[in-house]
């Protein structure tokens, strides 16, 4: 796989997690009960002294999740994060959206269509990716609604920032299931998570 040419300058590289296995382990969890408890908006517990194109919330969901075998791709507006992310993760990155198993965006309104990220296979639907995707603003109680597995009736969530066009390619991909795209919306050092399995209506 070819890597990104964003350059490998580590030099004056802010520091990870505080409290490395701690601070991992909480994050890792804070990801799990947002997972599990689609469109609720959770706070990451760590904290994380660094001037990045992504906050606090999508960068801690790199340092718990992402590793040597988990290739990531990075758009232009997050490239600024790439070095502190193959530094701190040991993640390669990918040359392409399709290439990734983790997808970082920090202008969404600029970002891909859906269908060009990796959707896995009918076989081995886990090989597609995790779009973590960095928004003005999230809230829970209004926006488009969800339903499915972990939501008791129907959740609503408002997400700011993204194109007009990403509900209804994400409705495209529905029919594809149990292929797919997880995705993590990050505001800050809040998340919410919105899972393949879960249906979005506007």
């Amino acid at each position: 796989m070819s890597g990104m040419s964003y350059g490998a300058d580590f030099g004056g590289l802010e520091p990870g997690f505080a409290d490395p296995v701690h601070d991992a382990q909480a994050s890792f969890r804070a990801v799990l009960d947002a997972m599990a408890h689609p469109g609720r908006v959770v706070t990451m517990p760590a904290r994380l002294p660094f001037s990045l194109p992504l906050g606090t919330a999508a960068v801690a969901v790199a340092l718990s999740l992402c590793d040597a075998d988990t290739p990531v791709w990075l758009d232009p507006a997050a490239a600024g994060a790439a070095s502190y992310l193959t530094f701190h993760c040991g993640a390669p990155l990918a040359a392409t959206p399709s290439e990734a198993s983790f997808a970082f965006v920090a202008d969404p309104a600029a970002m891909p269509a859906l269908y060009s990220f990796a959707l896995g296979s009918d076989e081995y639907p886990e090989r597609s990716a995790t779009l973590v995707i960095e928004v003005s603003s999230l809230a829970d109680g209004d926006g488009v609604r969800l339903r499915g597995p972990g939501i008791e009736d129907e959740a609503r969530l408002a997400v700011a920032g993204v194109p007009a066009r990403f509900w209804a390619e994400r409705a495209a991909l529905a029919e594809l299931f149990p292929r797919g795209l997880d995705m993590v919306f990050a505001c800050g050092d809040a998340l919410v998570a919105v899972p393949r399995s879960i249906q979005a209506v506007l």
